[in-house]
């Protein structure tokens, strides 16, 4: 988080959305637009309703962590932050400098914060704080990370927006889970 805030300081986005879109490959874009889907909402939901089947204690500290995650990244992009333009609108003049997916519905307005970034670290967070084996941290870590660089990747968003949502979902789940962690406990989970 502090490598790219500090990366954020000494670049515009325009130019850490450029050095992301010049650093495209034919397997990335196979690959991204179903990364992307490890930060859709729905996704989320299935996790925990899995979670829910094995604990529903747990379960439901996963739907609670989506909601808070999800009402944060909302409440900013559609009443704070309405008129912040994604890339494609930002980038409307020059459009045809930037390496496109060809056939990806790509979005113009509400990018800030990314939506799939908060919802895929607020996820990932849960799991890797519920792991009983801590060094699988890194992966769900990973996955977490992979999820908010293909929001940049699809030109969805600019790197501000999916750093932002990593902090929403990495702050709410660990919100969640310190408030509801003695409550699951009750129920044999720690």
């Amino acid at each position: 988080m502090v490598v790219v805030a500090v990366i954020q300081i000494n670049y515009t986005q325009g130019e850490l959305m450029l050095w992301v879109n010049s650093r495209n490959s034919l397997v990335a874009d196979l690959i991204f637009p179903y990364v992307t889907y490890l930060g859709d909402g729905a996704f989320y939901v299935v996790v925990s309703l899995i979670l829910m089947i094995y604990n529903w204690r747990v379960g439901l500290m996963g739907l609670a962590s989506f909601a808070l995650s999800s009402l944060t990244s909302e409440f900013l992009k559609k009443l704070v932050f309405t008129d912040s333009p994604r890339p494609l609108k930002f980038f409307e003049q020059s459009i045809n400098k930037y390496h496109l997916i060809e056939g990806l519905d790509i979005h113009s307005f509400n990018s800030f914060p990314s939506g799939h970034t908060t919802t895929a670290f607020a996820m990932f967070s849960l799991l890797a704080l519920l792991d009983v084996q801590k060094e699988r941290g890194w992966i769900f870590l990973l996955l977490a990370i992979l999820t908010g660089y293909s929001r940049v990747y699809l030109f969805q968003h600019f790197v501000e927006d999916a750093y932002v949502g990593s902090l929403i979902g990495t702050i709410s789940t660990v919100v969640v889970y310190v408030l509801l962690r003695k409550w699951t406990i009750k129920s044999g989970v720690d």
